[in-house]
């Protein structure tokens, strides 16, 4: 399994936003540097939490202050944009990142967002597919495109620059609630990424994700990878759950209050009137962990179980807790939990055990060996006086 985080990013609006942003690209490094494997990053411009306007932009500079982590659009709306811009900054990223970045699309999830430029919300999902095909052709054939749609037109469109990744710029799109993302992702294959909204609902995500997917990659032609499934979970750890639950008082009930009073997204209905409820909904319901590294293994053992296998689990960014007590909670995962589930874990404690069960034979034949030198040492000096 990968690990990765998905960065709105999610923020409390009553803070310096240039600051924010900063923290976010420290964070992304800090990241980079414990081993984790991707951040995808996503485009917003209402309800004053989420700052990211351009994911493009922000992940040119985090290009730039990391090396191995790859850097993912969470998502670009593409129903905002005209699909030959968008394939041709996604192949500029390519190049400057040197194969690290990846594309994903989607509708747009904050209605605010498509209401300022006079879309409705009952065109995004079609206009997500009609550009999606577009962008795929754009990014995979040197071929020319003529498109024409109700939004945008293509005539004998190419890109100048092929990719810097081979055959394809890695691609993803979101699935929450309704099977569009996961329709998508199995006709094209291409990555699909499971936002766990939908768990404290009783509905089964996984199911209802993975069996679309299949089904759509079967009657077009498409090969099902697991591994490119990515799956989202609300996580902070500390040594103890009481702590994990101290820490989040700082800030998990902002993040609740812009989901049940300002963000028009119901997919993401979540439920608490004090810090105590809004923990339990977190790790009563199937959403993620807020407690310890045991707790956050046991949670991703029953979820491979439940879904049949995925390839990243992907941690929701937010502030529930100060700054140091973030960092500690990624430092606490990337310790303790991924070994778990990366195979070192496993190897390590049978490297150990294997060397428990011989320790007392090779004791007794290594302190022979010792006893034998000093005595061959004691008789060679005998002999000379």
């Amino acid at each position: 399994m990968k690990f990765g985080m998905f960065m709105a990013p999610m923020h409390n609006s009553v803070q310096n936003p240039t600051l924010a942003l900063q923290r976010d690209l420290e964070l992304i490094q800090r990241l980079d540097q414990l081993g984790y494997d991707e951040v995808w990053i996503g485009e917003h411009h209402s309800a004053g939490s989420e700052l990211v306007a351009a994911p493009e932009v922000f992940i040119a500079a985090a290009a730039e202050r990391t090396k191995h982590i790859k850097l993912g659009t969470g998502v670009v709306s593409l129903p905002y944009h005209h699909p030959l811009w968008v394939a041709d900054r996604a192949m500029l990223l390519d190049h400057l990142t040197r194969g690290r970045f990846m594309l994903g699309v989607g509708p747009g999830s904050l209605p605010t967002d498509s209401a300022m430029i006079g879309i409705e919300p009952a065109v995004l999902r079609p206009r997500l597919e009609e550009g999606l095909q577009a962008v795929l052709h754009l990014l995979s054939s040197d071929e020319p495109l003529t498109m024409e749609t109700d939004w945008f037109t293509l005539k004998d469109a190419v890109l100048q620059l092929r990719p810097y990744t081979k055959p394809r710029i890695e691609m993803a799109v979101p699935g929450v609630v309704s099977p569009t993302g996961a329709k998508l992702a199995g006709k094209h294959g291409i990555g699909l990424l499971t936002i766990g909204a939908a768990a404290g609902e009783g509905i089964d995500t996984f199911a209802q994700h993975w069996n679309v997917v299949e089904e759509q990659a079967e009657e077009h032609g498409q090969v099902a990878d697991r591994a490119d499934w990515r799956v989202m979970t609300i996580v902070h750890l500390a040594e103890t759950e009481e702590q994990a639950r101290k820490d989040v008082a700082f800030g998990i009930a902002d993040f609740f209050r812009y989901f049940q009073h300002v963000a028009a997204f119901p997919q993401f209905a979540v439920q608490g009137e004090n810090v105590d409820e809004m923990i339990d909904f977190v790790n009563d319901n199937g959403l993620g962990v807020i407690g310890t590294p045991d707790m956050l293994v046991d949670l991703m053992t029953k979820w491979q179980d439940q879904s049949g296998g995925f390839g990243t689990c992907m941690l929701l960014h937010h502030e529930f807790a100060d700054p140091d007590a973030t960092l500690r909670s990624h430092q606490m995962l990337a310790r303790l939990v991924m070994p778990e589930f990366q195979g070192q874990a496993a190897s390590l404690r049978a490297a150990k055990e294997r060397a428990s069960r011989s320790r007392e034979g090779l004791v007794t034949k290594s302190q022979a060996a010792v006893d034998a030198m000093t005595e061959k040492y004691a008789a060679e000096r005998a002999g000379k006086a």
